[in-house]
């Protein structure tokens, strides 16, 4: 078989992801197998792939295909949510492309032509997702306005309205003037802005008095009501019972006293706005003020205001400072830096507070066992620091509004005639509920009007891991998968998302939806910066892929992204994994290069090539052992680093140098075989990270049956490993590295032979008097022979562990050269051990730490010990 002379990612990744598709290895249905479950969190049905896409799906293909290749029953549910804000925004957007309004439409024909755009647009970044390798059961895409979804979704609002647990109330909201919805808190960006606070004056009625009043919006006080002040501030208690007139309208207010006035900021004084500010309404109900709404939902005055009837606010603010300095009442403007909040669709938005009637979920009681499942880790939260986090949301949570201002959405089922309320799932089952309530039998539909909003977006997506198994409706797969194995997801929407699936798991099922959650990190540029179009720092990932194939991608991604860290990506990354696959593919050229010979090899071969093998699977089954810890713990970047450094250092630099035959002369069958079983072992446990390049190397390998493939082969179980043999061979490593290391400063080349001689140690009699290790030690450090140091013999003497070896052959030393050199090391050896020496006299670590990390700790001052005495006696010998 010839094998192509570079690893090709565009000729492989497209033929094997067909193969699997065709194979149907994604697919995945009940039986007898243990399920392994991940619900993707469901990007947007407007998205395109970004870099936080490629990491947090990367991360659960590893997940998926690890289960896979253990056995399990696996199945990665895709699919997208519907998206409220954004999608009508992008529907809107190309109506207007084609000079149609969105009020030119009914309902219904909005619906349609918005079903038209998802139908063409909506699948864009599922398909992205096949490129990076995404292992999903396609089949079992859902989307959240599905019939089967939209189902649940109507169906659990109304079993909240009969447990009394959603209800209907007129109060302050966050409204987004460019959506023209509301928003819930959660969807509130907030935001550090320097502003301006103005200072203008309010004449008290029938006087020469003047009330000097600070606020950041004078374009809203035509919307005044009364004007407030600290009642223990005394420089106003004179104006009990008064008036003051405001600006720009002539219109006088009362002057109220109430104690949520701050007498050091600004005035002391407060106009209160009651339609326009949460905290103005709260004073205004206190003191039965008026309510007087001066915007439209677009932001923009209405004629309640009087003046600047159409202007946009901010444009009626400019006005406003205009008029208000003309008429001599603007009497400072300072700087002011404050938070202030911004729509989460859209960042550019500044929230507009607006009196509505929305619909409210009661969160009080239903967040009490999502809590409680979280804080005694029933849900267990990797990094665990996210805990508080959630405790601190749940703990002080607020009644959730769900109801949007928008058509693209599921429909609240809610029917009013008059100020009656029918909810019910269908309209038939509120006209029955309707002649019920009232008595009269002869309603029709026609008699009730629904509600015109539909709900939040996260009200459907919280019911997504039972719903995308139409949980709902039927049992057979939500009693197989869930709950469902892990989430991965951004902590970003730890509130918007989690906490909510949580609530819904008990509430409707009465258990957890997932047994852990594993929050990523956020890429970052090298800058910190998160990344983003406005800043121009995130790549296009397609073209990641293109320039460096999918695995060199995901390597990039996940060899630096740290657990629950934020990821700092930088492209060289990504080149690293293509260099570790083309390192991979060199070596799997230079073992199907090989000559074998059927014979078995003479003994000394044999016996060092055996020691060899039984180190590399030692070694291998050390490997999996740890990263079963790493991925019990989503350590994947760790896991995949000391895997690329097996790879790469111990399997490539070492075993296959060991074991490669002479030039000219064949390689045993025996090595060969396990050589190939080890590589296969290797492509098996790298596969869910590097999916493609570990099939073909895979395939490369041997003759394939069909369906024997490397992604339904077997996950390799962590045997015992004999750690002696792994001591040792890291002994025989560093001489030979010394060995070449004095070769290089000495000037001579590999080929040049000499004899090694070794300081009698423990460490030195474990080498010379091991045939294998032995054998190794000659082949590769190319030496005439290794042997203990004789009395009396000497020659150039360099460190490895703590014993002291000496190179046989003559050379003219720079004693002065020779004894800065020994000096120096001395000096950081010192050091060394004298900080090893201060942490074991620390008793809190002594007695705290475990006792390998104490025993580990004691042989290294040994070790640092034992170096200085050699170093010391080579500093006397030179004088």
């Amino acid at each position: 078989m010839s094998i192509s002379k570079h690893y090709s990612p565009e000729q492989t990744e497209d033929k094997w992801y067909a193969h699997w598709m065709e194979k149907e290895y994604f697919y995945s249905t009940p039986d007898e197998r243990e399920p392994f479950t991940i619900v993707i969190p469901p990007p947007n049905v407007t998205g395109v792939l970004h870099m936080g896409h490629m990491l947090n799906n990367t991360i659960q293909d590893i997940l998926i295909r690890k289960a896979r290749l253990e056995g399990k029953n696996a199945c990665w549910v895709p699919g997208t949510d519907h998206a409220s804000i954004a999608t009508e925004a992008k529907v809107v957007r190309m109506l207007r492309e084609q000079g149609i309004k969105k009020s030119d439409l009914t309902r219904d024909e909005f619906l349609e032509k918005a079903f038209e755009w998802k139908d063409k647009y909506g699948g864009i970044i599922l398909n992205q997702l096949r490129k990076l390798g995404a292992s999903c059961d396609w089949k079992r895409t859902r989307f959240t306005m599905e019939e089967s979804l939209s189902k649940a979704v109507l169906k659990t609002f109304v079993d909240l309205y009969k447990k009394d647990k959603v209800y209907r109330d007129l109060r302050m909201v966050n409204w987004d003037p460019k959506a023209q919805t509301v928003l819930s808190n959660e969807e509130v960006i907030y935001k550090d802005k320097q502003r301006k606070l103005y200072k203008i004056r309010y004449q008290i009625e029938g006087t020469d008095e003047w009330l000097t009043v600070a606020t950041t919006r004078p374009e809203t006080i035509m919307g005044d009501t009364g004007v407030a002040v600290n009642p223990k501030d005394e420089r106003y208690t004179h104006l009990k019972g008064k008036r003051a007139i405001l600006p720009l309208i002539n219109k006088p207010v009362p002057i109220i006293f109430d104690s949520y006035v701050d007498i050091e900021f600004g005035t002391g004084a407060l106009k209160v706005t009651p339609a326009h500010d949460i905290n103005d309404y709260e004073i205004g109900q206190r003191h039965n003020l008026e309510v007087v709404n001066i915007l439209n939902d677009d932001a923009t005055l209405n004629e309640a205001a009087q003046i600047y009837i159409g202007e946009d606010r901010f444009k009626a603010r400019k006005l406003a400072i205009a008029d208000l300095e003309a008429a001599g009442q603007l009497v400072e403007i300072e700087d002011y830096q404050s938070s202030v909040g911004f729509s989460e669709r859209n960042p550019d938005t500044m929230v507009e507070p607006k009196l509505s009637l929305q619909w409210y979920v009661r969160m009080e009681e239903l967040v009490k066992p999502a809590l409680e499942a979280v804080m005694s880790d029933e849900v267990s939260f990797y990094p665990k620091k996210f805990k508080n986090t959630y405790n601190h949301w749940m703990s002080n949570v607020r009644p959730w509004c769900i109801s949007r201002q928008l058509w693209w959405g599921q429909r609240i089922p809610a029917w009013y005639m008059g100020d009656d309320v029918f909810v019910a799932e269908t309209a038939e089952e509120a006209l029955e509920i309707a002649r019920t309530q009232t008595g009269n039998a002869n309603l029709s539909i026609d008699d009730l009007r629904q509600d015109e909003d539909v709900f939040d977006t996260w009200f459907s997506s919280w019911l997504w891991p039972i719903s995308v198994f139409d949980g709902f409706e039927r049992r057979d797969d939500l009693d197989y998968y869930y709950p469902t194995n892990v989430l991965v997801t951004g902590w970003d929407i730890i509130f918007l998302w989690v906490a909510r699936m949580v609530i819904v798991g008990y509430e409707w099922e009465g258990k957890k939806p997932f047994n852990d959650v594993y929050f990523t990190g956020m890429v970052r540029d090298q800058k910190r910066r998160k990344m983003s179009k406005s800043l121009g720092n995130s790549p296009d990932a397609l073209k990641l892929i293109e320039k460096f194939g999918a695995d060199g991608v995901r390597f990039g991604m996940l060899s630096c992204s740290p657990a629950g860290g934020d990821l700092l990506f930088d492209e060289k990354l990504c080149e690293n994994g293509r260099n570790f696959s083309n390192k991979i593919w060199n070596a799997l050229r230079l073992i199907k290069g090989w000559e074998v010979d059927p014979a078995p090899a003479n003994a000394e071969i044999a016996q060092a090539d055996q020691v060899a093998i039984d180190w590399i699977e030692s070694k291998l089954d050390q490997l999996i052992h740890e990263l079963e810890d790493n991925f019990k713990t989503y350590r994947l970047s760790e896991g995949l680093v000391s895997l690329y450094s097996f790879i790469w250092g111990d399997f490539c630099s070492w075993y296959l140098e060991m074991v490669k035959p002479e030039y000219g002369k064949p390689i045993s069958q025996h090595t060969y075989e396990k050589t190939l079983d080890i590589f296969e072992k290797l492509m098996t446990t790298l596969h869910p990270f590097m999916p493609f390049l570990t099939e073909e190397v895979w395939h490369q390998l041997r003759e394939r049956k069909e369906g024997e493939d490397c992604i339904v082969s077997q996950w390799h179980k962590s045997g015992d490993f004999d750690e002696a043999l792994i001591k040792n061979m890291a002994l025989a490593t560093d001489v030979i590295s010394k060995v070449r290391d004095i070769r290089n400063q000495n000037q001579m080349s590999p080929k040049e032979a000499f004899a090694l001689k070794a300081q009698s140690t423990q460490e030195s009699k474990a080498l010379t008097e091991h045939d294998g290790l032995k054998s190794i030690i000659i082949k590769l450090a190319n030496l005439e022979d290794f042997a203990l140091l004789a009395d009396g013999e000497e020659g150039v003497s360099f460190i490895s562990g703590a014993t002291e070896y000496h190179a046989m052959f003559e050379r003219k030393i720079d004693a002065a050269a020779e004894r800065k050199k020994i000096e120096g090391e001395l000096k950081r050896l010192n050091g060394f051990v004298t900080g090893i020496g201060k942490k074991l006299s620390n008793e809190r670590f002594v007695n705290g730490a475990p006792e390998a990390v104490v025993a580990k700790e004691k042989q290294k001052l040994a070790d640092g010990q034992a170096k200085i005495k050699i170093l010391e006696e080579s500093l006397a010998k030179l004088g």
